[in-house]
């Protein structure tokens, strides 16, 4: 037996034990994460939304404005919720030493994204919503990318000023037969161009929050 053939087994404890180590510390840094923007509230209130989404429906009417209003409001509250996920608690240290922050920024935006559009479309399953599945992404989407981008701008406290700016905005739209597909609640659900938009703006706001962050308000 060789000093190679003794030393091999450790060596192959150490690198499996590092691995394990290293697994355990990813894992604890995302919850760590988690926790400190506060995103199993945000899932509450995405499920709180969703169950609001699914009685306005059980009421509403099948057709006209409020059929699109109030669904449409409910999309900008869970965005406005998702934005405000991205505010930091730590400010600047947390910039400074994590080197796995913008992973793990992408990583919350996109999955609690997914959760809203799956908790409110779960909710619309088995009910008329105007504009159906592909209009609710849409919004949705476009919606969140809005808060996202507010919260670069603004910081994640305010994120909600962005979609409900936006809405303001939209709700007028509705009864006003607008063309452009910047403003793409008020377009048909399969409109190529407002989708386009929509993906666009929601790009746009992953892409600043998970290189930039949401801004600290008092350091900036």
């Amino acid at each position: 037996m060789t000093a190679a053939e003794v030393g091999q087994p450790t060596g192959q404890a150490s690198a499996r034990s590092s691995t394990a180590g290293a697994g355990l510390a990813g894992l604890r840094l995302a919850r760590l994460h988690a926790a400190s923007r506060r995103v199993l509230t945000c899932v509450l209130v995405l499920v709180a939304c969703a169950v609001a989404l699914r009685t306005a429906l059980h009421w509403l009417p099948r057709t006209g404005v409020y059929a699109r209003q109030i669904p449409l409001t409910i999309e900008a509250g869970a965005a406005a919720v998702i934005g405000v996920t991205t505010r930091s608690p730590f400010g600047e240290p947390e910039r400074a030493t994590g080197r796995w922050l913008p992973w793990l920024r992408l990583a919350g935006c996109v999955t609690l994204t997914g959760i809203a559009m799956g908790a409110l479309a779960a909710a619309a399953a088995a009910a008329h919503l105007a504009g159906g599945a592909a209009g609710l992404a849409r919004d949705l989407a476009g919606f969140t990318g809005i808060a996202l981008l507010t919260a670069a701008v603004l910081g994640g406290a305010l994120a909600w000023i962005g979609p409900m700016a936006y809405l303001a905005v939209t709700l007028p739209a509705l009864t006003g037969n607008w063309a452009t597909p910047w403003i793409w609640p008020a377009r048909p659900p399969h409109d190529r161009g407002a989708a386009i938009c929509a993906a666009l703006v929601f790009a746009a706001g992953v892409a600043v929050i998970t290189v930039r962050g949401a801004r600290d308000r008092f350091r900036e």
